[in-house]
């Protein structure tokens, strides 16, 4: 099957579903999820009958790739949004509160097909090879999540997450254009292939030029995967967006990023002078997020900001790969693990918040005070996840930083290395805070008990499950990077 037809499919699927919710304003919402989650699960099928062979000759190969990174990733995009559909069904009464609307359930429909167009630019975002679609299909996806992030239009915290990543993503928009304009003008290219063969032989006084025009480039890139110092948008957008959204962002729109900004670094690379300044730049940025990501975690009392705040702590044992991006190999499957090790972790944290939250009105860390005794399937769940988040042995966070490590070790960043040991500390800290209240911390009184849906069980004891395999047996992931 030609590898473009799978975008075409969750594109069609989307629109489709859209025309169901305007066509029959009355129909259960519910169903609308399911065959959401039903039609991604079939193009998750189809993404292993990909025949690349299909695009030879057509004239969009030239800036579409179908190899096994582009293919695992768009897996990884394709599966994230699943999972984020199924959280948006236990979410729908939660957003009617906030939605206005004459009829009941107005509004959740579309919260249920967003995700979908969300997921076509990104999966369009992590097959691009030339800047036009990189653009492209980072502006489908940034403009899906401004609608996703202000969605509930009666919260002032969501209306003012919104607004703010509405205005940061705009700046962000500008620096990418910019950057790419003074790409173009220095290499005549902006085709990343045409870019690696023209840098060789391309005029010593353009490389000024060319340099400026690829840090406009990393400043954009750095806001979408959360990089010091752009990252001052991400706690209070995760913390007023609707829960499912967050996890959206922190998960989805991070990996992609990453695919790009490695996809980019390795076309400049080529260049030794390049190499040598980007790696300098690279490091910095590595070492500050890992140490603000990290501290400003530590004094966290709200759970959405804690894990906003270890997001940024996460994309700096990223930047650890990243920085070492001379190592091709290695660093892409590091990253590549780290990334389905985040997902897997992240999306059970935030599946146990979304429901305690739900029950009981707010989610501090003090809500989840005396959840054992309360419900003890969601705190063994949650205390899964902050375990492997903090990075214990025989878990999948544990192996993710034991790859981004061995890389930068391979790669002589020593220095990075220390950082990242004792960042990793810091986490256990505020990790285990959260264990604390749950198995420490007496119930207050009143207490609801914690219900949870049976769909949603079934996804958290899949991911409980699978963070102990993906920490012992990593390598179903790295057959699917290199089938």
């Amino acid at each position: 099957m030609n590898p473009i037809y799978l975008e075409a499919i969750v594109v069609c699927l989307g629109i489709a579903l859209l025309m169901v919710e305007s066509f029959a304003p009355h129909l259960n919402k519910r169903i609308l999820g399911v065959a959401g989650i039903t039609g991604l699960a079939a193009t998750v099928v189809l993404t292993f009958y990909i025949d690349p062979d299909a695009m030879a000759g057509a004239g969009y190969a030239a800036y579409y790739s179908a190899g096994a990174t582009a293919i695992f990733f768009k897996q990884f995009v394709l599966l994230t949004t699943i999972l984020v559909l199924v959280m948006s069904m236990d979410y729908a009464p939660v957003l009617e509160k906030f939605i206005p609307g004459v009829a009941k359930g107005a509004g959740v429909g579309e919260f249920l097909t967003l995700p979908i167009l969300t997921c076509a630019g990104l999966m369009w975002l992590v097959s691009a090879t030339d800047f036009i679609l990189i653009f492209v299909s980072l502006e489908l996806v940034t403009i899906s999540f401004y609608v996703l992030v202000a969605y509930m239009r009666k919260s002032a915290a969501s209306l003012e997450a919104g607004t703010k990543y509405l205005i940061l993503g705009a700046l962000s928009t500008g620096f990418i254009v910019y950057g790419i304009t003074w790409i173009y003008g220095m290499t005549g290219q902006t085709n990343l292939a045409a870019i690696a063969a023209v840098l060789p032989k391309m005029p010593q006084e353009n490389l000024t030029g060319l340099i400026f025009g690829i840090g406009l480039v990393l400043v954009a890139l750095g806001f979408k995967v959360a990089a010091v110092p752009f990252q001052f948008w991400i706690p209070d957008v995760y913390q007023g967006a609707p829960t499912p959204v967050t996890a959206f962002l922190s998960v989805g729109s991070k990996a992609a990023g990453f695919v790009v900004l490695l996809r980019v670094l390795q076309t400049f690379f080529v260049l030794p002078v390049l190499e040598e300044k980007l790696a300098l730049v690279l490091s910095v940025i590595t070492g500050a997020t890992l140490i603000y990501g990290n501290l400003a975690a530590l004094p966290q009392k709200n759970m959405k900001r804690l894990l906003s705040y270890s997001s940024i702590g996460h994309a700096g044992y990223l930047f650890l790969a990243v920085t070492s991006v001379s190592l091709a190999f290695l660093a892409s499957r590091a990253i590549a693990f780290y990334l389905v090790a985040y997902l897997v972790m992240t999306f059970l944290a935030f599946m146990v918040l979304l429901v305690v939250s739900k029950a009981v009105g707010g989610d501090d860390i003090a809500h989840f005070n005396g959840l054992a005794r309360r419900s003890p399937w969601l705190a063994g769940a949650m205390l899964v996840a902050m375990l492997s988040l903090a990075g214990i042995p025989f878990t999948a966070g544990f192996l993710g930083k034991f790859l981004v490590f061995q890389v930068a070790l391979a790669a002589g960043h020593f220095w990075l290395i220390a950082i990242g040991v004792v960042t990793v500390g810091c986490g256990f800290y505020y990790y285990l805070q959260v264990v604390r209240a749950m198995y420490w911390q007496p119930s207050p009184e009143g207490a609801p008990v914690v219900e949870v849906s049976l769909l949603m069980k079934v996804c958290m004891a899949l991911l409980v499950g699978l963070t102990f395999v993906l920490g012992v047996f990593p390598q179903p992931v790295f057959a699917l990077l290199n089938p």
